[in-house]
């Protein structure tokens, strides 16, 4: 499998919850050997909210609209997310319910960790796992941080 365009996409993205993982070439190479790659059409969703789904991704390309309350009119917007971007990042750390949709907004390519994958990186690379989880728990953490913020203006 060849991540070098997702590698790129992810260090490229300037964001204040961009996915930072100290990883080398060598690690990001190893790291994708567990993920698989899915191709998307612009509409189709990514995440549900409301499933109870463990699996984490990784944006290649394209774009995709984060937004809660689902139905139509269509949820609330509370996010965009672009090339680099991490979603479901909160299904590696238990079986939570979604709490948001994710949606194509133009054609994309996603990189998925499943979770019988991230139980083998776990056991076959546990630094690497490490690593996944501290620059996601970092990503988690600032998405909360500026909900409440928004949140909290907003009142």
């Amino acid at each position: 499998m060849d991540i070098d365009d997702l590698i790129a996409a992810v260090e490229s993205l300037n964001a204040d919850d961009a996915f930072r993982p100290e990883f080398s070439v060598d690690e990001w190479r190893r790291f994708g050997a567990y993920l698989a790659p899915l191709d998307l059409d612009a509409g189709d969703v990514l995440i549900k909210q409301g499933d109870v789904d463990r699996t984490m991704f990784l944006l290649e390309h394209g774009s995709m609209l984060v937004s809660v309350g689902s139905g139509a009119p269509p949820g609330r917007r509370i996010a965009i997310l672009r090339a680099g971007s991490l979603a479901g990042e909160p299904a590696l750390f238990g079986n939570h319910t979604r709490v948001a949709d994710v949606e194509a907004m133009a054609p994309c390519r996603v990189w998925a960790l499943r979770p019988h994958r991230l139980d083998d990186l776990m056991s076959d690379e546990p630094a690497i796992a490490k690593e996944l989880l501290r620059a996601a728990s970092v990503v988690m953490a600032v998405r909360l941080v500026s909900t409440y913020d928004a949140e909290t203006i907003a009142a």
